[in-house]
Order: structure tokens, then C-alpha cells, then sequence
């Protein structure tokens, strides 16, 4: 299917997964973001920033090209309208990721003492969750050339049901989150707690992004 495709126009596999990949370089930036914010070291975390945004503009540039020279003929394997809306659920971490420093960083935001010890696990899920759909996607050239049938489908559904399990345990650690805040957010101003939670739920639609990312694979798969 793969090679008759590709005798009638580009495939649009390679950048899809070009751009999940894109996607998840900006989400793994968080992880060195925040150990420079932990520290207050302000110019480290700037850097990353900077660097996350970079990274969005080149995810963009892919969503934006794909989107431009799609084919919209027969031979297209797949369906046009899942492919975009696999491209908008992998574009939401990129963007995700983007606002969470940029948040962090215009407030200088400090985290209370009492979820030094369970963000940043917190986060680890979240960013799993993240690599998880990635490897997921980069079957897709895979799953073209089995016709989207056989071995490797079952191999795609165990790494998609991998996906909703981490993102069943992110989700857990939100909640414990949210709880702790709850405790201590009388002794803090309204407005750090205001954006404290608004933190903590980004973190969270990380993994909640790259549920959906699996989500839309598992339609292109049934159909």
C-alpha cells in the first residue's frame, strides 16, 4: 500500500511523525526547565525557554506544510480529516509545553516546600506519557506497509494501552497534587495559588494531549 501511495504524491506519514518527534523535544525540555527553575537559576530556565519556542516554530512549520500539500486524492490510505486531527492533538503538547515555561517564567514562579517531593515525579509522568505517543506514532510507516493489518496493529494497541496507563497515573498524581495545595493554599496570596493550580493542570494536559494523540491513532487503525 505504502509503495502505490508513494507513486501518486508524498506520503504524509513521514511528517507526522516528524512533528509528534518535534512535539515531544519540546516537552522533554520541562524536565531541565524546571530543575534550573527549582534552583531559581532564571537565566538556565530562560535558555530552555527560548529553546522550547524554537522548537514549537519548527513543529509549526511541519503542521503548517502538511497542511498546505496534503493529498486529497484517492490513493490517500488513510483518511485526510484523522490526519489533521491526529496533527492538532500532537500540536497540543508542543503548544502545551510552550505556555508552561513561559508561565513559570514571567511569574519567577517558586513551588511550595510542600510539592518539592512530588512534582517533579509528576512531571516525569506527564513527559512519559509524551514519549510514549511518540513511539507510538513513528509506527505509522509500519502500519502502512502491513495495511494496517496483522502484528504490528497488535503491537501499536499494547503501546497505545501502555499510553493510557501512564496517563491513568499522571492523572493520580494530579490529584494528589491538587489535595496538598489544598492544605496550604489558605497561607499563600490567591493569585500564586490561582496560577499554581493553573500550573499543575498544564503539567497534567501534557498527558492528557498525548492520550488523545493515541486516541486518534486507534480511529486511523479501526478505520
Amino acid at each position: 500500500m505504502g509503495s502505490i501511495f508513494n507513486m501518486f504524491g508524498p506520503s504524509p506519514i513521514r511528517p507526522i511523525e516528524q512533528h509528534i518527534y518535534k512535539a515531544y523535544q519540546c516537552a522533554k525540555q520541562l524536565l531541565p526547565f524546571f530543575e534550573a527553575a527549582l534552583t531559581q537559576d532564571w537565566k538556565t530556565a530562560s535558555d530552555i525557554k527560548d529553546k522550547i519556542a524554537a522548537l514549537e516554530k519548527e513543529a509549526d512549520v511541519i503542521k503548517r506544510d502538511l497542511r498546505l500539500h496534503l493529498p486529497t486524492g484517492l490513493f490517500l490510505p488513510v483518511s485526510r480529516t484523522d490526519l489533521l486531527e491526529l496533527l492538532s492533538a500532537q500540536d497540543k503538547i508542543a503548544n502545551r509545553s510552550e505556555d508552561i515555561a513561559e508561565l513559570v517564567l514571567s511569574r519567577n514562579m517558586i513551588l511550595p516546600d510542600a510539592l518539592a517531593d512530588v512534582f517533579m515525579p509528576f512531571l516525569s509522568c506527564s513527559l512519559s506519557a509524551s514519549k510514549q505517543a511518540c513511539k507510538a506514532i513513528n509506527e505509522l510507516d509500519e502500519l502502512l506497509e502491513s495495511g494496517f493489518r496483522g502484528s504490528e496493529v497488535k503491537i501499536v494497541e499494547e503501546m497505545i494501552v501502555t499510553l493510557d496507563n501512564i496517563e491513568h497515573e499522571s492523572d493520580e498524581k494530579l490529584s494528589d497534587i491538587r489535595q496538598r495545595i489544598f492544605h496550604f493554599e489558605k497561607d499563600m496570596p490567591a493569585i500564586d495559588v490561582m496560577f499554581l493550580y493553573k500550573l499543575v493542570q498544564w503539567v497534567g494536559d501534557l498527558a492528557d494531549h498525548a492520550q488523545t494523540v493515541g486516541s486518534r491513532l486507534q480511529i486511523l487503525i479501526a478505520r
